[in-house]
């Protein structure tokens, strides 16, 4: 079940392969998530060292969240992958210029995870063709349907 979806990223990037990475969240951020305050239209992936962060994810705190704890709702916030699928994309980003963006929030399993996706960059003439091809499509239908 998707909580948030990243519809900009399909716009702005060619997808290759998809992989689901865990979160490290804080409480009141589990519970922001669930009553569904979280934005990640202007997310991106990085690594520091050898651990992926996701930067940019905006988690808006509940008005009833814990009063001991500041909340900051931009946080640089870790992601959880297993260690084979870490070397193949440190690998990808850094070697063949692919970019790791995060294209939606999901539970599985009960448990918030992170659709992140191994993509590569369009160019302006790319999302052109694409508008293009989506409207030839939309005219086709309307023309079929006149027929019909």
């Amino acid at each position: 079940m998707s909580i948030v979806e990243n519809r900009k990223a399909f716009h702005n990037y060619c997808g290759e392969e998809r992989f689901e990475a865990g979160l490290v969240l804080g409480g009141w951020e589990v519970k922001a998530i669930r009553a569904g305050r979280a934005q990640i239209k202007e997310a991106y992936v990085i690594f520091k060292g050898a651990e992926p962060f996701v930067i940019g994810m905006h988690v808006s705190p509940l008005p009833t969240a814990s009063t001991h704890v500041r909340a900051d709702p931009t946080r640089t916030r870790k992601l959880l992958l297993h260690a084979d699928e870490l070397r193949k994309l440190i690998g990808q980003v850094e070697q063949r210029g692919y970019t790791l963006v995060p294209l939606d929030l999901h539970y599985t399993r009960g448990r918030v995870k992170m659709a992140v996706g191994l993509a590569k960059g369009k160019k302006q003439h790319d999302k052109r063709e694409v508008e293009k091809e989506r409207e030839w499509q939309r005219e086709q239908q309307r023309l079929l349907r006149r027929r019909a």
